[in-house]
C-alpha cells in the first residue's frame, strides 16, 4: 500500500495560518527576552529595504 501523506499530515494537523501566528510569537517572545537581557535585535526597515541592528539604547546600524 502507498503511504500517502496530505497538506496538514506533514504539518501535525497545523494550519499554515497558525504556523504563522506560532513562529510570529515566537519572534515577538525571544525580542522580549533580548530587550530585558540588554542585546540588540535584529530587525527589518521596510521604507529603506535594509536590515539593521537596533540596540538596547534605540541607536541604530544598518547592514
Amino acid at each position: 500500500m502507498k503511504n500517502e501523506q496530505n497538506e496538514l499530515d506533514s504539518t501535525c494537523g497545523v494550519s499554515d495560518d497558525e504556523l504563522t501566528k506560532r513562529f510570529s510569537e515566537a519572534v515577538r517572545i525571544e525580542n522580549e527576552i533580548k530587550t530585558i537581557k540588554g542585546l540588540p535585535i535584529s530587525k527589518y526597515d521596510h521604507e529603506k529595504k535594509a536590515p539593521y541592528i537596533q540596540y538596547p539604547d534605540g541607536s541604530r546600524e544598518y547592514a
